[in-house]
């Protein structure tokens, strides 16, 4: 990576691209480009480096959340090799310095097998500056859950929050007022109510490891009435769900709470972290 301010601007500009995944992102860094500036933000990330040439890379398919490179050169071994190495629903991530042609870019990335595709900018410091480029690896189906699901099982269920070494977890919420955030008046006061066990003392919170694994486990639990009215999947971090004094189920199943009576205690939102863009 060339040791300049702009390839850091230009690299930390990749994380908000970063797709939804597991509590650990799965990352492939080609040529050791960009991982260690995305880490100092993302420690979730793994990363895995690869060098050289693509088709010798020894890497399984349908394994990486992302795939991230900067200023490397956008042949056809590179983007097939790149393609394979990604999970359906991930994303190839390409800064460079230079600015190229827009509409060449969309056409080499879906010439390739790539859809979803986003050129854009780099940064603006203050000046525009560079190119951003996305595209993800095609679903296989189209079914919603299956797609989540693809995201979200790297993470186990029923995990033991005490050995869980994430940086964040998710609660499901009920907000009110439930209404869009840009609709809100400064005369509106939020209140936030979480999921729980309630035939329980302490309560015990029901947490999931990421966002896809809370959806995942909300959309048939919906379905079936088990659980009713949540308008929000919430983040916050380990170190604020530490000092609760609630116990948490972390990644629970719908069989681990079928039957079972489920309340809604009160939260403090300005506690949750910012959401993802």
């Amino acid at each position: 990576m060339a040791g300049t301010r702009t390839a850091r601007l230009l690299i930390q500009q990749m994380a908000k691209h970063l797709p939804p995944s597991a509590s650990a992102l799965r990352l492939l860094d080609v040529e050791g480009s960009a991982g260690a500036v995305l880490r100092e933000d993302r420690p979730d990330l793994q990363v895995t480096v690869v060098h050289g040439d693509p088709s010798a890379w020894e890497i399984d398919a349908d394994r990486f959340d992302a795939v991230v490179a900067y200023d490397r050169p956008r042949d056809q071994a590179f983007l097939a090799a790149a393609l394979r190495a990604l999970r359906p629903g991930g994303r190839l991530i390409m800064v460079e310095a230079a600015e190229t042609d827009a509409a060449e870019q969309v056409k080499t990335l879906e010439g390739s097998g790539y859809t979803r595709i986003l050129v854009e900018t780099g940064i603006e410091c203050p000046l525009p500056m560079g190119m951003l480029v996305r595209g993800e690896k095609p679903h296989t189906t189209d079914d919603t859950l299956a797609r989540v699901k693809v995201a979200s099982d790297n993470d186990p269920d029923l995990l033991n929050f005490d050995t869980y070494n994430g940086r964040y977890l998710f609660l499901l919420v009920r907000q009110t007022p439930n209404k869009p955030a840009w609709t809100l008046t400064p005369d509106d006061v939020i209140e936030w109510r979480v999921a729980s066990l309630s035939d329980t003392q302490p309560p015990i919170l029901l947490a999931f490891s990421s966002l896809p694994k809370a959806v995942s486990f909300m959309q048939p639990a919906v379905v079936e009435g088990v659980v009713k009215d949540v308008n929000k999947v919430a983040k916050f971090s380990r170190e604020t769900a530490q000092a609760w004094d609630y116990r948490l189920l972390l990644n629970p199943t719908l069989d681990a709470i079928r039957g079972k009576s489920l309340s809604w205690l009160p939260i403090d939102p300005a506690t949750a972290e910012v959401p993802d863009e």
